[in-house]
């Protein structure tokens, strides 16, 4: 079934009283004639790749092939243990797990990219670290990626999840709009309050540009899927108090759209300007390059 917006996926969930993830269920047995026990069973092995990435950084010192990023998710996860953190283990757990899915990806190893590689801690962070939180089963979590993947559909139509194309906003913001909408509804809430979340996230990230050291998909990218995470948590709870978005979810994916447009080349995963193009960024490049 396709659907081309935010308002037509809530129409039709509200008509036909599912949820976001039953649409998109059910709109994958439809696209590929699988049934639903063995689209389920595609899903859970995504879900499986993303504990793993976002499990093997918090054990062990995973160092990147550049050796620009590496054992940040080991130093956050001892950090957790020691019981001292700010803003509690669970924020922080999610962070730790949201920089080991980029420590994996960095170091070549096996990821789910959602819906890209440079956003590929945020949405497992997110779900598995509220997944836990809530005390949700495997079929939950399993659940919970497709209602992010139908979430990030309507932006990829509508706008770009590409940072060559729109900047870091279209990568970190789409991955952190469709953690958000997942989160809410493992909640309790209604189609309406997941496409809310990922409103607000979005307008929250809006601009956000890609500026990666050297061209990898490393620095500041790890630190932003942390962000990214964050961002999605404590916007699931702002909806779920009953916060709703001024701005409706497809408005703010047309002005992602339109921003992101804006944006010069040099900001849209070039490396030509940003924090890549400061001295220090500059420097690293030419130690990973040999320049």
């Amino acid at each position: 079934m396709y659907i081309s917006s935010g308002k037509e996926l809530i129409e039709i969930c509200t008509k036909e009283h599912i949820s976001l993830s039953e649409f998109a269920i059910r709109n994958e047995m439809e696209e590929s004639g699988l049934s639903r026990e063995e689209v389920m069973e595609k899903m859970s092995k995504n879900l499986k790749t993303m504990k793993d990435a976002a499990t093997k950084a918090l054990n062990e010192k995973v160092i990147s092939v550049s050796g620009l990023i590496g054992g940040d998710a080991y130093r956050i996860n001892d950090y957790v243990n020691k019981g001292n953190t700010l803003t509690g283990d669970f924020m922080v757990k999610a962070m730790a797990r949201a920089i080991s899915c980029s420590e994996v990806n960095a170091s070549m190893g096996r990821i789910v990219a959602c819906p890209t590689a440079g956003s590929c801690g945020i949405l497992p962070a997110v779900v598995i670290t509220a997944g836990e939180k809530l005390n949700k089963s495997d079929d939950e979590l399993i659940k919970a990626l497709f209602t992010s993947s139908i979430v990030g559909v309507v932006i990829a139509q509508n706008a770009s999840i590409s940072g060559a194309e729109g900047g870091c906003q279209a990568e970190c913001g789409s991955a952190a709009a469709m953690g958000s909408a997942a989160v809410v509804e493992m909640m309790g809430g209604t189609p309406e309050m997941c496409l809310n979340a990922a409103a607000i996230v979005i307008k929250n990230i809006l601009g956000l540009v890609c500026d990666p050291i050297a061209g990898l998909v490393e620095v500041p990218c790890a630190k932003r899927n942390a962000s990214g995470a964050v961002s999605a948590l404590t916007t699931a709870d702002l909806v779920m108090a009953g916060v709703v978005s001024k701005i409706p979810f497809d408005d703010t994916v047309i002005a992602m759209n339109k921003v992101g447009k804006s944006l010069p080349a040099s900001l849209r995963e070039t490396a030509m300007g940003g924090l890549a193009v400061t001295p220090t960024g500059l420097e690293l490049k030419k130690q990973i390059l040999g320049e």
